[in-house]
């Protein structure tokens, strides 16, 4: 592209330390930016200080909807064939925006693509902007002038024994909220808008998010009536289940002890706790799980605690939002609900 002609600029400073700015005076072409580029090599090109910039920055959403694509997948094919569009129209429309910001947002190194470090900055802008359109299209679409749909991410285990029985009292007082409940057992970007809420076990840390602790758990060795003989203790050799989403339990659960046992770390896998409750009812070995999910079982006699020792967890069961979408009246009436349901009652 060659050069526009000069308008009259004046340069100032908004803070100590901060990129010099310009402000385009009277005279502009109808608000629009001017860039004078002067090429470096092949492939590049650097902006000079003439980069005229209007009163408003307000690139289009396919233009930004293009960098989002390209600077994920670092290339423009791949981001051309997600968006359905010529991989031409993905790099022209990332050279408007380039143009239009005065600073290049990726460089060719040996035929690779690299985001540049103003490209990386405007990246994790341009994803939150992106985002938050996304959670705003999707609340309009799902307002229905009378009903709602919240979106809800659980973990499996927690989602099938602790939560689904809960969510007809949240119906009641919320009949125009209809709930959309699904697994996720990986953790996940919970600024991608996957789910409006999202329960998760941890230590309360989530990028992008708002976490507010619900409840501690203990955790408490349990097996099928007459599997582990009476008076065996128990560092003798045992079938202990492992779940894999926390491959230290049985480690630490010795450990809190003051007991050492070889076989902390052998024996049969699963991936969730369900599935180790029901091995464990059925009499493959011993499962070490959360107290509150085997209250019934244990009430029933169908799992039995074989030695006597409840560990408190590490972490505790946190309820997560995207930190921008917590004054969403659906998303605001849920979280609610479930922090007064959790202090009413502490012992569930």
């Amino acid at each position: 592209m060659g050069s526009c002609k000069a308008l009259p600029v004046i340069p100032y400073y908004s803070a100590p330390h901060s990129p010099r700015r310009f402000i385009v005076l009277p005279g502009s072409i109808n608000g629009l930016y001017h860039c004078h580029k002067r090429p470096l090599g092949k492939g590049s090109f650097r902006f000079g200080m003439n980069c005229m910039i209007s009163k408003r920055l307000t690139p289009s959403m396919t233009a930004l909807q293009c960098f989002e694509a390209a600077a994920r997948h670092l290339s423009f094919t791949r981001a051309a064939e997600e968006l359905h569009l010529t991989q031409s129209a993905v790099s022209k429309q990332v050279a408007q925006l380039e143009e239009m910001l005065c600073h290049n947002l990726f460089e060719r190194v040996r035929q690779r693509l690299y985001l540049s470090p103003a490209g990386s900055l405007y990246l994790a802008e341009v994803h939150k902007i992106l985002t938050q359109v996304d959670i705003s299209s999707r609340y309009i679409l799902t307002y229905g002038g009378e009903t709602e749909v919240l979106r809800i991410a659980t973990q499996p285990t927690f989602g099938d024994r602790w939560l689904v029985p809960k969510l007809k009292d949240f119906a009641a007082k919320h009949p125009n909220i209809h709930l959309d409940v699904r697994n996720e057992l990986e953790p996940f970007d919970v600024l991608q808008a996957k789910a409006d809420i999202a329960f998760f076990f941890g230590q309360g840390s989530w990028p992008g998010a708002t976490c507010i602790e619900l409840f501690r758990e203990a955790v408490v060795p349990v097996c099928a009536p007459g599997f582990v003989p009476e008076g065996s203790d128990a560092s003798s050799r045992h079938t202990l289940l492992q779940c894999t989403s926390r491959p230290e339990a049985w480690h630490e659960w010795f450990l809190e002890q003051g007991l050492h046992s070889q076989n902390s770390y052998h024996g049969p896998r699963f991936d969730t706790f369900y599935m180790c409750i029901r091995a464990a009812q059925s009499g493959y070995g011993v499962a070490l799980v959360p107290q509150y999910l085997v209250a019934e079982e244990l009430a029933q006699g169908s799992l039995m605690i074989p030695w006597d020792y409840a560990m408190p967890s590490s972490g505790a069961h946190f309820i997560a939002h995207a930190e921008h979408a917590g004054e969403i009246p659906k998303v605001n009436a849920f979280l609610n609900w479930m922090v007064e349901y959790t202090q009413a009652h502490p012992d569930f």
